[in-house]
């Protein structure tokens, strides 16, 4: 039943995209988050679900949607580039079939990404394009929060959808991801015309982010504090009332201490040792061999490198009880790790230039965000003011991602990929947004409508054509 239900849900989707091609796309976004063909036991698994999205959306676009004003940015030249050299270092692979597994579904990722611009053009798109990222992830997010407040939680045992610790549903990305994306959960509360703000919608918004809270609780990853922390920055940053929030923040933290399972208490107070956690001593001994395998092969080692090293590091063994303990430090050989950071990861695999790259192309992000936050911002317009918000929230989504990703290898998370694709799109959007030489026919039309009826109400959003 499960596989005829999935198939029969990605059916309807193909069948919807005959008149509206969007959809088509949406459709590659819920395939390669969700990965279904890995959620059923029997046909789906053989059915290449993935590739006829990958194809419809691609074919979809070039035969039956619009295509105007097409731009080519700097960040999806950077795309481009980071796909034309780690095709090029998966060449010279120490490590050739496991480089080819990797490279079989990273090349898939950043060509969507770098396709993703093109497609989302209009404010429905746009919405659509997030909501499906939201919802898809969302599934898999309610699903594990229903099992940690069950007490179904632990260090590598809370079970979702697959039985695969990879992608999306390794326990550090999904915690990552699950913080990420509250940003957007908050601007669809707001801004959303597809599910137009309510209070059913407020209240599902309410329960979904506090799913996403109990993820890194039920998987018990630490990445997932640090991620909390970030988003309770960024909300600092947002608030008029910095002292009372960062106050109550305190109260709630100290409240819910009780609540929490013990095992999960014990797994935080290890980032405060690490030294004494193999974890996190294994993880800076892989940093410290990566930037030396870099100086012999500052070009990358290919996909998968990690598995060249092999390092000793010392852990203390505590013996006895009480006050009658003794601590000796054992040397422990280990090899295989791996990177444990997105940073070193790009660093190992694709050498300096593939790192100095994919740097650079996080760095324009938030610069791009940051810039169409504060256009939008004097432009005081209401029209617009969704496309600013917007942009706060995918780049507060990417901020959190950062530092998820300094301590997991998900550099090329396709979510975190589509994230960037939505950038991307957004930035075009709100230069061409402003400009009317670039602006189409009916953009400046109702440019100058707005212009001459200020207090206008604006109509209801397009079809998904």
């Amino acid at each position: 039943m499960t596989d005829l239900f999935l198939l029969g849900f990605f059916g309807l989707l193909l069948l919807f995209g005959l008149k509206r091609p969007f959809l088509w796309v949406c459709a590659y976004l819920y395939v390669d988050i969700l990965a279904p063909q890995k959620m059923g036991f029997g046909i789906i698994t053989s059915v290449p679900v993935s590739l006829i999205a990958f194809a419809a959306a691609f074919g979809g676009w070039l035969l039956m949607d619009k295509k105007t004003k097409l731009t080519f940015t700097f960040r999806q030249g950077l795309l481009a580039f980071l796909l034309v050299w780690s095709w090029f270092t998966l060449q010279g692979a120490e490590f050739t079939e496991p480089a080819l597994a990797k490279w079989d579904w990273v090349w898939k990722t950043l060509v969507f990404a770098i396709f993703l611009p093109f497609t989302v053009t209009t404010k429905l798109r746009f919405e659509a394009a997030a909501l499906i990222m939201v919802l898809t992830a969302g599934a898999i997010i309610i699903s594990g929060g229903i099992k940690t407040v069950f007490g179904g939680g632990g260090y590598g045992t809370l079970s979702l959808f697959v039985n695969d610790n990879s992608g999306i549903y390794e326990s550090s990305t999904i915690s990552t991801v699950a913080i990420a994306i509250i940003p957007l959960i908050y601007w669809f509360t707001r801004y959303g015309t597809i599910f137009p703000p309510s209070l059913p919608v407020k209240i599902f918004a309410a329960c979904l982010a506090g799913a996403c809270l109990l993820i890194p609780i039920g998987t018990e990853a630490r990445t997932g504090l640090l991620c909390i922390a970030m988003l309770g920055l960024l909300i600092l940053r947002e608030s008029r009332h910095k002292l009372l929030l960062a106050v109550g923040g305190v109260l709630l933290c100290v409240a819910a201490f009780p609540f929490l399972p013990q095992s999960y208490a014990d797994r935080m107070a290890t980032m405060m040792t690490a030294e004494e956690d193999e974890s996190a001593s294994t993880r800076m001994a892989v940093w410290e061999w990566t930037i030396d395998y870099a100086r012999d092969r500052p070009l990358g080692g290919g996909f998968e490198a990690y598995r060249a090293n092999s390092f000793t590091y010392r852990m203390p063994q505590t013996t006895g009880e009480g006050n009658m303990t003794t601590t000796r430090f054992e040397k422990v050989v280990d090899e295989g790790r791996a990177y444990h950071s997105a940073i070193f990861e790009m660093l190992g695999e694709q050498g300096w230039p593939g790192l100095i790259a994919w740097l650079l192309l996080q760095a324009l992000g938030l610069l791009q965000m940051e810039l169409v936050r504060r256009r939008m911002r004097r432009r005081a317009d209401p029209q617009v003011e969704w496309l600013g918000h917007l942009a706060i929230a995918l780049q507060y989504a990417q901020l959190i991602y950062l530092v998820g990703a300094l301590f997991q290898g998900i550099a090329w998370q396709p979510f975190i990929m589509m994230l960037a694709g939505l950038q991307i799109a957004l930035a075009i959007y709100a230069k061409r947004y402003d400009s009317p030489q670039g602006a189409t026919v009916g953009e400046r039309l109702a440019a100058q409508r707005r212009a001459a009826a200020p207090d206008a109400v604006a109509t209801g959003p397009a079809p998904l054509r």
